[in-house]
């Protein structure tokens, strides 16, 4: 049986990553999002953030990087390394509750967990309006203010919404 030994430090520093909003959705912040992969120790005993961007051509994967860095060297952690890992690559089940919650506050429907499988063999995805909660939505265009997000419209409170694709 293994106890696993909290560093004080390392949950500081996931304390502080907590608070770096994303540039595209700001509600959510790196973690909400899944990109921060692991908060752990170096061989050399440094910590090291891994984060993953949501997609390899992401825009906005330099900005978070400074904004990660910025936010760790202002509460003292000017030694932790970053470090991106692109495999296995970001997948939006990698959203956390809280996450979605926010994406919804946001009026933002977020995909349903485990929905990438269905993606894969082409099935359309069912999207709950963010607003009334319907299922009876449908697609408008498959890009929305971000390549990550779809714009749809719910055929019962009529009101259009962006959808966060599922990858």
């Amino acid at each position: 049986m293994s106890v696993e030994v909290r560093d004080p430090e390392l949950d500081r520093i996931r304390e502080v990553l907590a608070g770096v909003e994303d540039p595209e959705i700001p509600q959510l912040s790196v973690v909400d999002l899944g990109i921060v992969r692991e908060v752990r120790r170096g061989e050399d005993g440094t910590p090291v953030v891994r984060i993953t961007p949501t997609y390899s051509g992401c825009p906005a994967t330099a900005l978070i990087e400074a904004e990660i860095r910025r936010a760790l060297d202002a509460a003292g952690f000017a030694g932790a390394r970053i470090e991106t890992v692109l495999h296995p690559p970001w997948t939006t089940d990698w959203i956390t509750e809280t996450g979605r919650r926010k994406l919804r506050e946001a009026g933002i429907a977020p995909p349903a967990p485990g929905e990438r499988r269905g993606a894969l063999f082409g099935r359309a995805p069912e999207v709950a309006c963010p607003r009334c909660g319907s299922t009876d939505t449908e697609r408008i265009s498959e890009f929305g203010s971000t390549p990550c997000k779809a714009l749809w419209r719910c055929r019962i409170c009529r009101e259009p919404f962006e959808y966060f694709k599922c990858l």
